[in-house]
């Protein structure tokens, strides 16, 4: 042994992590223990990313970002583990699928959607008016045309009828759905009634790829054909959203010397929205920004298809989005959300202090304010694109 050491003097460096002799599992095992006795592979990432979260996302001055892609609310997620972890203080905003907050709807307005089977006749269920969400069963008629119908009343509201980004869309449909909750008497079951008490902002990336955008269509389309275009005047506007975003990591990185960091849970669209406020800091806005500080990824992707291309934490670091010097402080676990997702904020509810809501909702003038400002002393081009823009109007 004497021998091997002096003929291998480096070796030790890569030998002092735990040893691998985890406790046996009992009925006492309590959820935190059972994901601090996980020691290799993805159970072993999904405890690195508990205890990043318990380490580093738990201090006051790191702001969280929650990314949603999958039908995760269908499932069942949002008052499970969502909800819990927005009320425990460990999510500041939210980028989501359209779908997800369609869904969320259902719970609000109490219908319900019922555990089934993938391998159930689909042309039965078309004959029998039941839709499937792959295990997931519930009415065609009472639930989603229903929530169709309610949905297109809500957005008729005169406190819709403006062009505004999804951040306020949600925040208004997230007063509502409060007070069916209420109403209903079911408990905190919708996340966008909990953001909305809560006042974390909620983004949709795609709002048109989704049951509320295609009802917005249809809502515009009606109002055309009646020639009453000018009485329903919503406009859901994405660059809105991309400056609000982009303000909330400004803000917390520049002005008050904070720390950012991610949860992603799938991958898509609201992945890649959430990382771009990054690069549109540093490339588009040119304010001098580094990246964000922490990133966890729940995913069963793989680069080498496409499907996690350039949003690896290591790809990531290459366009701006994660801090090199912080990359050893990313975790990647290669699992269902539908099963890490509820281990994780369980861990975190179990191991960790609530930490004080930041509500950046409640900030979002002051925010775009500060990267207006911020824009405006470090782009190099603003001069320029003003007089171009002026032309625009000559």
């Amino acid at each position: 042994m004497e021998h091997m050491k002096s003929e291998c003097p480096g070796k030790e460096k890569f030998l002092t992590g735990k040893r691998i002799l985890p406790h046996p599992i009992s009925e006492k095992t309590s959820i935190a223990a059972l994901i601090d006795n996980m020691d290799a592979y993805n159970g072993g990432r999904l405890r690195a990313a508990c205890h990043l979260i318990k380490d580093r996302y738990a201090a006051d001055d790191v702001t969280v970002g929650l990314s949603l892609a999958g039908a995760l609310i269908p499932a069942g997620l949002g008052p499970s583990a969502i909800i819990p972890l927005m009320n425990h203080g460990f999510v500041d905003w939210i980028v989501s699928t359209g779908a997800n907050m369609y869904h969320d709807l259902h719970f609000a307005f109490d219908m319900p959607m019922h555990r089934g089977s993938h391998t159930v006749d689909d042309v039965e269920l078309r004959k029998e008016g039941v839709t499937r969400i792959y295990d997931i069963l519930f009415d065609y008629e009472d639930v989603l045309m229903e929530t169709d119908r309610r949905l297109r009343r809500i957005l008729v509201h005169p406190e819709f009828q403006k062009e505004m980004g999804t951040r306020e869309f949600y925040y208004l449909l997230g007063k509502v759905m409060n007070d069916f909750e209420k109403k209903n008497n079911i408990g905190e079951v919708s996340v966008v009634a909990a953001a909305y008490r809560n006042g974390i902002p909620i983004f949709t990336s795609s709002p048109g790829d989704s049951t509320i955008g295609m009802n917005v269509a249809g809502l515009e389309l009606l109002a055309e054909a009646a020639g009453l275009k000018d009485k329903f005047r919503l406009k859901i506007n994405p660059s809105i959203d991309v400056n609000d975003s982009t303000a909330i990591i400004l803000n917390a990185k520049r002005y008050e010397k904070g720390k950012t960091a991610v949860i992603l849970m799938g991958g898509g669209s609201p992945k890649n929205f959430m990382l771009q406020t990054e690069p549109q800091i540093q490339e588009v806005l040119m304010i001098p920004e580094v990246g964000q500080d922490y990133d966890i990824n729940i995913t069963d992707a793989r680069p080498d298809t496409g499907g996690l291309s350039g949003a690896s934490p290591g790809e990531a670091v290459s366009w701006g989005k994660i801090d090199p010097t912080k990359l050893q402080e990313s975790v990647t676990s290669y699992l269902d959300a539908t099963v890490a997702l509820p281990l994780l904020a369980a861990y975190v509810c179990q191991t960790t202090q609530p930490k004080r809501l930041k509500r950046l909702y409640n900030r979002g003038e002051e925010l775009h304010k500060k990267l207006m400002e911020s824009y405006v002393e470090n782009n190099r081009e603003v001069e320029e694109l003003k007089t171009l823009i002026r032309k625009l109007s000559a």
